[in-house]
């Protein structure tokens, strides 16, 4: 009934033989699409969150199966909170209900919960929810499941410069010294080191913009844009994603042999 609201979903074009050592080692995704989702099904905006919710426990189960090393979910942006009220609560409510569900099954799975961003500016509850579901799983030492919580580039970056700043200031630090490795240091993608910058960047729902996310990070990841609205990404849509990924020659600005 609604195959047209999931137009070029990769996963319907693609023969998809992935190869195991060519996995993406750090998958990005900018979730995107619920309330469209929801709209186009005459629902609230809220019942495409709560759908979205259940495709991150689908899709971090099939990114561990496939060997992923990180998935970095885009969840709330600096920028979310001029949404309406409602729905930000209903969002501030989200990672309560997700961790309380599904932290056993992370822990099965051996998948770490980390979280980036300004978590300490988040309601008392959803910072609880968070900080135990990190401490729940510090043990797991299998795939890294990290949600950007609160989380804008642009702030990151200038918290960064800000942090290098005062090490200059105090004298820990020569300008002279400051190079990429500081800065990556300086970010909050430095506890995911080495693998700190996505290799594929995923973006769900038509758009294609990154709309203030790890923007130094992504400096040679691989976009991919799917018109998929979140809700109905499925493993196989991931799949697909990371098979044009391998598609690819990632040559980091130099040249390979295929040129």
């Amino acid at each position: 009934m609604f195959a047209f609201l999931n137009k070029n979903d990769p996963a319907d074009e693609t023969a998809v033989e992935l190869d195991p050592q060519r996995i993406p080692a750090h998958v990005a995704i900018i979730m995107d699409g619920n309330g469209r989702w929801a709209k186009a099904r005459h629902l609230p905006r809220i019942a495409g969150h709560k759908e979205g919710m259940n495709t991150v426990k689908k899709v971090t189960i099939a990114a561990s199966d496939l060997g992923v090393k990180v998935l970095t979910l885009y969840a709330f942006s600096t920028e979310n909170w001029k949404r309406p009220t409602d729905e930000v609560n209903y969002l501030m409510q989200l990672p309560v209900s997700f961790f309380d569900t599904f932290v056993p099954d992370l822990i099965k799975n051996n998948v770490q919960v980390q979280v980036m961003g300004y978590t300490d500016k988040l309601p008392a509850a959803t910072q609880k929810a968070v900080n135990d579901a990190i401490e729940d799983t510090k043990h797991c030492d299998g795939m890294v499941l990290n949600f950007a919580l609160n989380y804008g580039s642009r702030a990151e970056i200038v918290t960064g410069i800000q942090a290098i700043a005062q090490k200059v200031a105090d004298g820990q630090l020569a300008v002279a010294d400051i190079d990429d490795t500081t800065v990556d240091d300086a970010l909050m993608t430095a506890p995911l080191a080495p693998y700190h910058d996505p290799d594929l960047l995923i973006r769900t729902s038509g758009e294609e913009r990154i709309s203030n996310f790890l923007l130094w990070q992504i400096a040679y990841s691989e976009l991919e844009f799917t018109d998929v609205k979140w809700p109905d990404f499925t493993a196989d849509t991931l799949a697909a994603c990371i098979a044009d990924y391998q598609s690819r020659d990632r040559r980091f600005g130099g040249l390979s042999d295929k040129k």
